[in-house]
């Protein structure tokens, strides 16, 4: 399979967008508002029904851009059976998932000491591959380390990287998702890692969104250099979906909402997409419902001024982290 380009996957205006699973893919996460959007038993079949439903919302609406991991609790193979059954679909999507967190919550929403273990060694790679593509079978096209910060061995073990490059070398296009208030010093070490002389990274997955638009200089610069940006957390876990932004905080937000007559988190979605860089935005919505409302950000054409407006609303980057830290599963 040739490796995925970031081109083939912004044809049309709603492909800009993807799909998520964190949210539908276990019982449990960090959303605000699981307990309205979910099912309140969340069974593995319950929410096995809900991943595909969204899915196949995604795909009639023209998302083409699948996202999962292995520690999304099922998400992998959820997206994997989908998949399987919808051949005609399989051809068209570009699908990515993430290794380096194991999850160990046990299909438990809450009162779980640690929901899942980050380790970026040889080891869990090895072992995360095989079980990722017993999941996506053949529709792996992206294959991220999951949530690299500084010091990660994902950035220095010359062991680690040929690995890498021997997947890269099959065809899937390899990078890493970045977290914490450090993702432009990431995304750059990143850029100057190399095997054999060639750059190994050729993806990224960051946070990016009005509270916190810290790495945006960085991911431009992984845009020149040939890298499919996606965006993830775009509304920033749910603070800026309109049943939460309603505090003084984001009065900003409510204000050019209205002016221009689209939902909240239509508008921090389309935000997101108007940064020259973003190749993909995901979607995290947990319902069709919202999936529908995410996506008239494909509509929305923002002015420099508005955007202006907007940057009112960053956090500083350390804030914003700390703040999403404390947010509990549910």
């Amino acid at each position: 399979m040739p490796a995925p380009t970031a081109e083939s996957a912004t044809d049309s205006p709603r492909a800009r967008f993807g799909l998520g699973t964190a949210a539908v893919g276990r019982p449990g996460y960090i959303t605000l508002g699981r307990e309205v959007d979910l099912p309140g038993e969340r069974t593995v079949e319950e929410m096995r029904g809900r991943t595909h439903e969204l899915l196949d919302a995604a795909w009639a609406a023209g998302v083409r851009y699948f996202d999962t991991a292995r520690s999304y609790g099922r998400a992998e193979e959820f997206v994997g059976e989908w998949l399987a059954g919808r051949a005609d679909h399989a051809a068209e999507v570009m699908v990515g998932s993430k290794w380096g967190y194991t999850y160990t919550a046990d299909w438990r929403a809450s009162g779980v000491p640690v929901h899942e273990v980050k380790e970026h060694t040889v080891a869990v790679f090895d072992r995360q591959i095989q079980e990722t593509r017993a999941r996506l079978g053949k529709h792996l096209d992206v294959y991220l380390v999951h949530s690299v910060t500084p010091g990660s061995p994902a950035l220095t073990d010359p062991e680690l990287h040929a690995r890498l490059a021997g997947l890269a070398a099959e065809g899937v296009r390899v990078g890493l998702s970045t977290s914490g208030p450090a993702q432009s010093q990431v995304v750059r070490a990143a850029l100057e890692v190399t095997v054999d002389g060639r750059p190994l990274f050729a993806a990224v997955q960051s946070t990016w969104n009005l509270l916190e638009p810290s790495a945006g200089s960085a991911l431009a610069e992984a845009h020149s250099a040939g890298w499919l940006i996606v965006v993830k957390e775009a509304m920033a876990n749910g603070r800026l979906a309109d049943r939460n932004a309603t505090g003084p905080d984001t009065a900003v937000l409510r204000t050019v909402s209205d002016r221009i007559g689209a939902g909240r988190d239509a508008l921090a979605l389309a935000a997101a997409a108007a940064q020259p860089w973003a190749d993909i935005v995901l979607s995290g919505a947990a319902t069709a419902e919202q999936l529908a409302s995410n996506l008239t950000a494909a509509e929305i054409a923002l002015t420099s001024d508005d955007l202006a407006e907007l940057s009112v609303l960053t956090e500083p980057a350390e804030a914003f982290w700390r703040i999403r830290a404390e947010l509990p599963w549910a």
